[in-house]
């Protein structure tokens, strides 16, 4: 029997019991969908929280902390293969504001090395980077944050809106610095000004105000040197001083990250975190499809007694297959093609049903969560719900297909083992 024949075969056949048909094949629907649904949801959650970590940090970028006691070695991390920028930023255990027209903000001032800065590919949100002492970049709130007195007691006192700060462009403009012990009321005396040429780009995370101030590392000694001829004591920590590396691209992360454990270093990069993550997920992942799976196995119930019943009702046909000459592998071939086929249709109707859930899940849950919580920021959330990746599609269907083919395995095989005599004797 030629294939198209068979396949004309099993097609003629289906078509005779078309209601049982449709339930088998909507419930081996049902259980695919709910297979690759399931599972959905953990890699929605996994990419989700990939995206938030990614979008948190600069996704090259590895922090390094030295031990007890002891040093940095810049020189030692230099020659570590693929590390690109060192960035350094100091901080100081005393208040620092900026004072412009009547206007002031305590800002986070941070000194830095402008050059490695650069290479860092530090983004601005306009201007551009020092090129000399006198010029600073301020953070992304840094403008809006700049209140009169006034302002600033009005928000304390009738906790009323945020005021709008400074509206104008702060690029160009020259703000003055003062320091202020943190136990003390008064200011020092010396002040210094600063030319505003850049400004920083707006953190991933919509919570986060950056009103930091960004400043060459020459002055670390200048206003050090300040703090000491004005306070009476120098606090014992008082500049704490970040390290972090840039890497050249983000394959070269785990590699710069491995050499640098190997120097004894503590180190932390976005890469290890990712790591972890995946492994969760991993096993997340692997539980939700198992529980699926179960469903699969569920509706392959249907399957078997779909094909046990098509066995039983065509018996004469059977014999009559035999008695012609028809071989028991092409008896067995024609069930199991029709378990199969109903494994193929029941799968491409649960993909097709799936990316419609899932996209109506992340439409529509984002806008449920939102509403539930009353808040309408929430409404808008970039959280995906449920992702359905090629490879979750590709499972799944050998999953639905290959348990199709299981169930009616058992049913082919009793209908090469009729006898022939007794199956022609059979009434129709």
């Amino acid at each position: 029997m030629l294939f198209k024949d068979q396949v004309d075969f099993v097609r003629q056949h289906i078509k005779k019991n078309k209601l049982r048909v449709f339930m088998t094949i909507l419930a081996a629907t049902m259980g695919c969908a709910f297979l690759i649904v399931l599972a959905s949801i953990g890699f929605g959650i996994q990419d989700t929280m990939r995206k938030e970590i990614l979008q948190d940090q600069a996704i090259t970028e590895v922090e390094v902390y030295p031990n007890e006691n002891e040093e940095l070695n810049l020189e030692e991390i230099k020659s570590v293969p693929y590390v690109g920028a060192i960035v350094q930023r100091t901080s100081m255990d005393v208040m620092t504001s900026f004072h412009l027209e009547d206007r002031s903000i305590q800002g986070n001032l941070l000194l830095t090395d402008m050059k490695e800065e650069e290479q860092s590919n530090l983004k601005l949100s306009e201007g551009r980077l020092p090129q000399n002492e006198s010029e600073i970049v301020v953070g992304y709130h840094f403008a809006q944050n700049l209140w009169t007195d006034a302002e600033r007691a009005k928000v304390v006192e009738e906790e009323a809106d945020l005021p709008k700060g400074y509206e104008k462009s702060i690029i160009g403009k020259t703000v003055t610095l003062s320091l202020q012990p943190y136990d003390s009321e008064d200011a020092f005396s010396e002040q210094w000004k600063f030319t505003v040429v850049g400004v920083v780009d707006n953190p991933a995370r919509d919570w986060i105000i950056d009103q930091s101030i960004l400043m060459d590392k020459l002055w670390l000694t200048k206003l050090k040197g300040a703090y000491e001829a004005n306070a009476e004591q120098i606090p014992e920590n008082f500049t704490y001083t970040t390290t972090k590396i840039y890497t050249s691209s983000l394959e070269h992360v785990k590699s710069v990250t491995k050499d640098l454990k190997d120097m004894g270093y503590n180190v932390y990069s976005v890469s290890e975190q990712l790591e972890q993550i995946d492994v969760f997920f991993m096993a997340f992942k692997i539980g939700l499809i198992f529980v699926g799976t179960i469903a699969v196995l569920i509706s392959s119930i249907g399957i078997f007694n779909t094909m046990t019943m098509a066995v039983t009702e065509r018996t004469r046909e059977i014999g009559v297959m035999k008695a012609i000459g028809a071989s028991p592998k092409l008896i067995q071939r024609l069930f199991l093609m029709e378990s199969a086929w109903i494994g193929i249709i029941g799968t491409v109707l649960a993909v097709i049903i799936s990316y419609a859930v899932s996209y109506l899940a992340n439409w529509i849950l984002p806008m449920v969560v939102g509403s539930a919580l009353g808040e309408e920021g929430l409404q808008e959330l970039s959280i995906t719900f449920s992702l359905i990746p090629w490879q979750l599609v590709v499972l799944a269907s050998t999953i639905s297909i290959g348990v199709a083919m299981i169930s009616g395995w058992r049913p082919a095989r009793k209908a090469t083992k009729i006898d022939v005599i007794q199956a022609l004797r059979q009434e129709l």
